[in-house]
C-alpha cells in the first residue's frame, strides 16, 4: 500500500542505484555477532550521506515550484546543509544557510574546515547566528528577505526532515528490504542514529509494513528519549498522513539514549573508541557527530545483551567530512 502510493511523488534521480548491504568481516569476528553495514554513506554527490535520499523529493519540489534558492539551517558542521549546498550547485541554485555553532568552540578547525570548507567550495552563502532555537521562524524570515530582493527561495527544513523528505527513507526502506530478502536472511535489528528523524521516521514507517518483525532502533544523538521519541512518532504519523495511508499497525518507535551526551556535535569516549574501532579493522570512516555515537550504541548493545539472535544492520548515514573539524579529539587514541 505504502510502496504504491509512493509513486505518486516527483523526485529527482539524484541516487542512481541502491546503496550497498555489507558484510563487516573483521569487525564481525571482534563482536561475536555478524554485523552488516548498509552503505548510505557513498550516495554519489559531496563525499555521500543520507540526506541526498531526502533532497530527491524536496529538489524536486524546489524546481516545480520555480525555486532559484535553496534555503536551510544546521550546525557549522551539518552534514545536510552541506548536502544541500551541493544539490543547489548540481541544479544551478543558488543556496543560503543559517549556521549556529551548537558547541561554542572557537577551534578553527571546526570553524573553517570539514564540511564548513565545502560549503564555500559549493558556493553558498553562509550566514552565521547565535542559536537556531526558533530554526522555522528564523528561515521563513531569512525566505522574506530574499524574496523581497528578488529571489525565489524554497525553504528546506533542518535536516531535510518534514513529511515530504521523510519519503527518501520511506523508498530506502522499501530497498532494503529487498537486499534483505535477497540475503535470505532473518535480522534481529536495524540500527542508525536519531536525529531531526527524517530518516528513522521514513525506514520505520516502510519496514513496519514489509518486515514487521524486525525492531528499527534510534540511538538519539542529540536529545533524550522523552523529547525524541514525539518528533519521530510525529513525524510518521505526518508522513503516513501525506502518503494517504494509516501507520502499519507494526509500527513502533525504539529508542536508545544512553550515548547522545554531553551534548549534540560534541563526541564522548565511546564515541571516538567506535570510530577507531570500525577504521581500524574495516577501513569504514564514522564521523563524530552522528554514526559514531550511533554505532558506540550498537557495539555497547551487543555487549548488554539487547538485541535478538541474528545478523544486526547498521545505517551508516554518512558524515565523514566532520572527522576534519575534530582532529584535536583523537589524540591519544
Amino acid at each position: 500500500m505504502i510502496k504504491d502510493q509512493l509513486e505518486r511523488f516527483n523526485r529527482l534521480e539524484l541516487l542512481g542505484a541502491p546503496t550497498p548491504l555489507e558484510k563487516l568481516e573483521r569487525l564481525s569476528i571482534w563482536a561475536g555477532r555478524d554485523l552488516y553495514v548498509k552503505r548510505d554513506d557513498i550516495t554519489p554527490l559531496a563525499l555521500g550521506g543520507n540526506k541526498l535520499r531526502k533532497l530527491e523529493y524536496l529538489a524536486a519540489d524546489a524546481l516545480a515550484q520555480g525555486a532559484d534558492t535553496l534555503i536551510t539551517a544546521g550546525a557549522i558542521q551539518s552534514n545536510h546543509v552541506r548536502q544541500t549546498a551541493a544539490v543547489a550547485a548540481r541544479l544551478g541554485l543558488g543556496c543560503v544557510a543559517l549556521l549556529e555553532n551548537p558547541i561554542g568552540t572557537q577551534d578553527p578547525h571546526y570553524l573553517n574546515n570539514g564540511n564548513r570548507l565545502l560549503l564555500d567550495l559549493f558556493d553558498a552563502r553562509v550566514e552565521l547566528v547565535e542559536n537556531l532555537d526558533n530554526a522555522d521562524e528564523q528561515l521563513q524570515a531569512l525566505a522574506e528577505r530574499l524574496q523581497s530582493s528578488g529571489r525565489k527561495p524554497y525553504l528546506v527544513p533542518i535536516g531535510g526532515s518534514n513529511a515530504l523528505g521523510a519519503l527518501g527513507y520511506v523508498r530506502a526502506g522499501f530497498e532494503l528490504a529487498e537486499q534483505i530478502r535477497q540475503s535470505g536472511l532473518e535480522f534481529a535489528a536495524v540500527v542508525l542514529a536519531s536525529g531531526s528523524a527524517g530518516t528513522h521516521s521514513g525506514l520505520a514507517l516502510a519496514l513496519a509494513e514489509v518486515l514487521p518483525q524486525l525492531p528499527v532502533i534510534g540511538v538519539t544523538v542529540s536529545r533524550p528519549e522523552e523529547t525524541q521519541a514525539p518528533k519521530v512518532q510525529g513525524l510518521a504519523e505526518r508522513t503516513a498522513q501525506l502518503l494517504s495511508v494509516p501507520l502499519p499497525p507494526a509500527f513502533k518507535v525504539q529508542l536508545w539514549d544512553e550515548y547522545f551526551g554531553p551534548r549534540y556535535g560534541e563526541p564522548n569516549a565511546g564515541t571516538l573508541s567506535a570510530i577507531k574501532l570500525v577504521a581500524s579493522h574495516e577501513g569504514l570512516l564514522l564521523d563524530p557527530v552522528y554514526t559514531g555515537k550511533a554505532m558506540a550504541g550498537l557495539l555497547d548493545g551487543i555487549g548488554r545483551q539487547r538485541f535478538n539472535d541474528g545478523p544486526i544492520i547498521f545505517l551508516h548515514t554518512g558524515g565523514a567530512p566532520a572527522l576534519f573539524a575534530y582532529p584535536d579529539v583523537f589524540s591519544g587514541q
